[in-house]
């Protein structure tokens, strides 16, 4: 195999991360593992096909033997048996990644997925950042002298890294002509640098792993991970992993999941947003009982999504592993107290029913809320480190009730209609321009709320969807139409017009296509990471 990197521009650091022992790494994990992430990626396309032609989606039979034996996961180190609260942020700039560090919660999930846009420099900085942050010396002076080092007097939260899911390739690194698969990058230029120093401490290396839709997906980390720890001298199950179940087929495989990893497996997170987008793209021509009410609308409590939380509390602490709650996606904003004194109960509430529903912890976006997190786990779980002891055997969740989507409440609005079209386009912007992660109206949008945005009016024109505010039929004419007038919106809110020439209107591009075109596009990020440097 043969490695080429593609770097647009001079990184600082960049030398001590693509080192050629780094670089032949890489090589070794696409050569063992990339054909077959290629043959799962194919899989998904049959699998997604299949659900949209019946309507529906099953546990899998041939998996029943996993289902109804008793197993659990390996013991859990003590860097991860307390969880209560953790706080989710990109791993670049560095401000950023010490802010993390030093907001008191108990993990940091150091994001290189959804909350990172992974332009040269960001993939670059991430990496050194995580390595400095494995090191104990993280540290960063702003242009303005401000200095920024991780602090002695509080606990550093345990770093649980989240590299790129399957589907996203790396297009600065070509191995044998083709993009690397971003996936191994990120977790391969982590570990080879980290591992040793992570497990030399006991904590780690961890890591988060996003979008997966079938627990062959599972088995494949699970062997990159054990290849991994050979190839290093690392003992095999030093690696956890804590899966995210933000698709559709995942939460029918949740058992599965944990069994492929059980020697690396630590738990699973309901990643509520990435899950509706889930939701939406298998049954996005499915007829009308699958449209979802505004985005704004879709709650926790409703009945599908209880049902969807509640099995996975249930299927953790059946086999022993941690159940990690949802994002709580609200930013303070002191110069609106009213609003942020709102925002602040319903934060309350979910995490309030999260800690009660079992979870053994939970995330939030805002080192704000971390406080507010740990005080409803701690009202629950008292001196206790989780609640791992807490059988859920009053749960019983069918295909039905996971799929139950007609009985959600609320309506389709076009003022719904125009807040996704004007989330899609700003979201995309900003990430263009290199940040991957946005307050926008008080909320923390990033790449899995952006493809709800656009994914709900892509379905509610290819299913004729009505409002209810206005009594007008969704077509591509009004979408086209209203897009149009929120791109106009947008222009006059962003006072530097070089800026929304250089990133809100290619955004717009990619939004207007990925909306109005008849072929469905599985992600955001893959035509808009062709526009990216």
């Amino acid at each position: 195999m043969s490695i080429t990197v593609h770097a647009p521009y001079e990184v600082p650091g960049v030398e001590a991360i693509l080192t050629e022992e780094a670089l032949a790494f890489l090589e070794e994990l696409h050569r063992h593992f990339a054909t077959t992430r290629d043959q799962l990626l194919q899989n998904r396309r049959s699998a997604q096909e299949e659900a949209a032609h019946t309507g529906t989606v099953d546990f899998p039979t041939e998996t029943r033997q996993v289902r109804e034996s008793a197993w659990t996961v390996a013991d859990h180190p003590a860097a991860l048996q307390d969880r209560r609260v953790e706080i989710t942020g990109p791993t670049a700039p560095a401000k950023m990644a010490i802010n993390a560090l030093n907001s008191g919660a108990k993990v940091w999930l150091a994001c290189l997925e959804d909350a990172l846009a992974p332009n040269w420099f960001n993939v670059i900085d991430a990496q050194r950042n995580l390595a400095g942050a494995a090191a104990g010396t993280l540290a960063f002076t702003s242009a303005e002298g401000k200095s920024y080092s991780i602090r002695e007097d509080i606990e550093t939260p345990t770093v649980v890294v989240r590299p790129r899911g399957w589907h996203l390739p790396e297009k600065h690194i070509e191995i044998d002509g083709r993009p690397a698969v971003g996936a191994l990058v990120d977790f391969g230029l982590h570990f080879f640098h980290n591992a040793r120093t992570l497990s030399d401490q006991g904590l780690g290396p961890f890591y988060y792993l996003p979008k997966l839709e079938h627990y062959a997906e599972a088995r494949l980390w699970d062997q990159v991970f054990s290849f991994a720890e050979k190839s290093l001298g690392i003992d095999h199950g030093t690696v956890r992993a804590t899966v995210l179940i933000e698709t559709l087929p995942a939460a029918f495989h949740m058992e599965e999941i944990l069994y492929e990893l059980r020697d690396h497996a630590s738990g699973l997170n309901a990643g509520r947003w990435d899950y509706l987008f889930s939701m939406i793209k298998y049954f996005r021509a499915s007829g009308e009982k699958f449209v979802l009410p505004d985005r704004a609308q879709v709650s926790m409590t409703q009945p599908f999504m209880r049902a969807y939380t509640e099995l996975l509390v249930k299927t953790c602490h059946k086999r022993g592993a941690f159940a990690m709650g949802g994002m709580a996606a609200f930013i303070p904003n002191r110069r609106e107290p009213e609003v942020t004194a709102q925002a602040i109960e319903k934060v309350r509430a979910d995490k309030s029913r999260e800690a009660a529903d079992g979870f053994d912890g939970s995330w939030v976006a805002h080192p704000d809320l971390v406080d507010l997190c740990r005080a409803e786990f701690n009202a629950v779980l008292q001196e206790a480190p989780n609640q791992l002891q807490r059988q859920r055997d009053d749960v019983n969740v069918s295909a039905a009730d996971l799929l139950d989507v007609a009985a959600a409440e609320g309506d389709v609005t076009e003022a719904g209609v125009r807040m996704n079209l004007y989330v899609a386009v700003y979201y995309t912007a900003i990430w263009l321009s290199g940040n991957g992660a946005v307050a926008i109206h008080n909320l923390m949008e990033d790449a899995a709320t952006a493809e709800i945005s656009r994914s709900q009016v892509w379905q509610q024109i290819h299913n004729g969807t009505v409002t209810a505010d206005s009594g007008v039929r969704v077509t591509a004419e009004l979408a086209a139409s209203l897009l149009d007038e929120e791109v106009a919106r947008l222009r006059t809110e962003i006072d530097d017009e070089q800026t929304f020439s250089d990133y809100f209107e290619p955004a717009a591009g990619v939004v207007r296509a990925l909306v109005l075109d008849e072929e469905y596009i599985d992600f955001l990020t893959l035509p808009a990471y062709e526009l990216m440097p």
